[in-house]
């Protein structure tokens, strides 16, 4: 078995935080009381997001239900659902004159409908104070009911990330299954097929380019229209090591692998994130 990997390479880089635009963004989203997955998940391209006026909001609080090996978001019991939450995120929204806006959360397995009433509740407050904002929506696992009324949102795009491929499920993701998340695209398609459908995978946690390229023709076959590949960075010495590093040359060519599958956008890079420049798979 290959040992984990110790060190960043020297293509592991990203911006220092820091500059007006990012105290300006930092500054609103402490004085509303919001959290950020650019915090959370200490994501590396915070500083470069900031910077640029962006930024993408977690919703219904920092406590996750569910123990991924690779997160470095809280876990536990979560608090109450703030019901000032969805205008809040809205206000900042307003206030940072955003035209595209990406919204996550925790899982909320405590909640009957998982939270899928407030997050959609979210997505509704900004787009009746922003309308001409693109929406995206990093959803968890929601029932069909809560999926249905995500649906019925101004969405623009609604992710669902599998993170990483079947095999490595247990290890990577326990309480979450492979065949359910690709199910729940499949869904968002019959519910709206307008809506645009994404999803993403973290390399280097043992998979193979083989297996990543199976998910992705798996992600096909259920309508998902954006990927997202990007290399795992171990958050805190709590969570999974990493496995290796792929390579930028690996990451292009995975690229092109994918986009002759059929996708409408392709991001594939290793600093690549989710949300990081989201708004291009829309244009």
């Amino acid at each position: 078995m290959t040992a984990p990997a110790t060190r960043h390479p020297k293509w592991i880089r990203s911006l220092v935080a820091g500059g007006a635009d990012f105290r300006r963004v930092r500054d609103t989203l402490k004085g509303l009381k919001l959290h950020t997955v650019c915090e959370e998940a200490q994501c590396p391209n915070r500083g470069e997001c900031w910077s640029h006026g962006t930024a993408t909001f977690i919703i219904m609080g920092d406590i996750c239900t569910r123990r991924c090996h690779f997160c470095a978001v809280g876990k536990g019991k979560p608090m109450p659902l703030d019901p000032a939450e969805p205008a809040n995120v809205a206000d900042a929204v307003v206030k940072l004159s955003l035209d595209y806006v990406v919204l996550t959360s925790v899982d909320r397995d405590d909640l009957p409908d998982q939270g899928a009433n407030h997050f959609a509740a979210t997505v509704d407050a900004i787009h009746q104070r922003r309308p001409q904002c693109g929406i995206e929506a990093l959803i968890p696992d929601f029932r069909r009911d809560g999926l249905a009324r995500m649906a019925a949102t101004p969405l623009t795009v609604l992710a669902h990330n599998v993170e990483t491929v079947p095999r490595l499920y247990k290890p990577v993701r326990p309480g979450s299954v492979y065949e359910r998340s690709m199910a729940i695209l499949s869904l968002a398609k019959e519910l709206r097929d307008d809506l645009l459908t994404k999803s993403g995978l973290m390399l280097g946690l043992g998979e193979t380019n083989e297996e990543v390229l199976a998910v992705a023709r798996d992600l096909r076959a259920h309508g998902c229209d954006i990927l997202t590949l990007g290399q795992y960075l171990r958050p805190t010495a709590r969570e999974l090591p990493v496995a290796r590093y792929v390579t930028p040359e690996e990451f292009a060519e995975l690229k092109t692998a994918a986009e002759k599958l059929g996708f409408r956008h392709v991001e594939s890079a290793p600093l690549v994130r989710s949300s990081y420049h989201a708004w291009e798979a829309v244009k």
